[in-house]
């Protein structure tokens, strides 16, 4: 005998589409944002010595290393901008970078055990990261402009009006880490080795972006490979602007950003299908 099929009277799924992303829930739990922004500022300095100081100590040694090894040893181009100045801005903006995407991208592992005993929203997460990795952004950026002041007063660098698009070009950082962050923080649920594959491959992408180098030194295909990457515009937008120097058009930064924002769309699909059922197999 066949029984009936059961009809449910009641049906819970979930009502959000896979492209929201919740900012008006986010802005609600901003107070939550705030709570982990200042729990993440304050344990990068708990039991150190020197505190705040290792934002500065880190890119300064970086530069000392970078000037030795590329500027004296290598003799890489700086396109005419002083060294220290130039793998200043390079390592300012990398370090922001890769900061925001290696934290972002195992959001899903490292929280696991607050995600499974209270709601909120899951992008809190990486919008906290990204605000926490800002601040030292902030401190090593007074650092740069320290020496972007002394060099200017000089006359070593002459820079122009693409200044202004400094706060532009650091969302777009933040953007780009966001949504790649994303992708990988979804794909880590299920195969946790691809966070050694991310941090391999940040250390390998430095090399592909112009950090160390300026984009006019290269040439041939390794310089068309350059353009592809979404970072090229941004750095060279911004040593251009701050300093007056590097092969910079508009069109190089459009193409980043139009990178960057499907990058985001991508991200947001993938983080919002993986956080529904994500803890049945993190």
């Amino acid at each position: 005998m066949i029984e009936p099929q059961q009809q449910w009277t009641e049906t819970i799924e979930s009502n959000n589409s896979i492209f929201d992303l919740k900012l008006k829930e986010v802005w609600r739990y901003k107070d939550l944002v705030y709570m982990f922004v200042k729990r993440d500022f304050v344990s990068s300095f708990k039991q150190t010595i020197l505190g705040p100081l290792w934002f500065f100590i880190n890119p300064i040694f970086t530069t000392i290393v970078f000037v030795f090894v590329f500027g004296s040893i290598a003799k890489l181009s700086t396109d005419g901008i002083p060294q220290v100045l130039f793998y200043l801005a390079g390592i300012t903006l990398w370090n922001y970078f890769s900061s925001c995407l290696t934290g972002t991208s195992n959001i899903f592992t490292a929280n696991a055990s607050i995600f499974g005993k209270v709601y909120f929203p899951r992008l809190v997460m990486p919008i906290t990261i990204v605000i926490s990795n800002l601040m030292k952004f902030g401190v090593q950026f007074i650092l740069f402009l320290g020496v972007w002041i002394f060099y200017l007063s000089k006359g070593s660098i002459q820079p122009n009006i693409w200044i202004l698009a400094t706060p532009f070009l650091i969302i777009l950082m933040a953007i780009f880490a966001l949504g790649v962050g994303m992708i990988f923080s979804a794909l880590t649920t299920k195969y946790r080795d691809l966070q050694m594959l991310l941090a391999f491959g940040v250390s390998l992408m430095m090399y592909a972006t112009p950090v160390i180098y300026p984009v006019s030194s290269i040439s041939g295909v390794w310089k068309k490979l350059a353009y592809y990457n979404p970072l090229t515009g941004i750095f060279e937008c911004f040593k251009y602007g701050w300093m007056g120097s590097g092969e910079f058009t508009v069109e190089m930064l459009l193409f980043s950003t139009g990178i960057i924002l499907l990058l985001l769309v991508i991200g947001t699909v993938t983080f919002n299908k993986v956080e529904k059922s994500f803890m049945d197999t993190v």
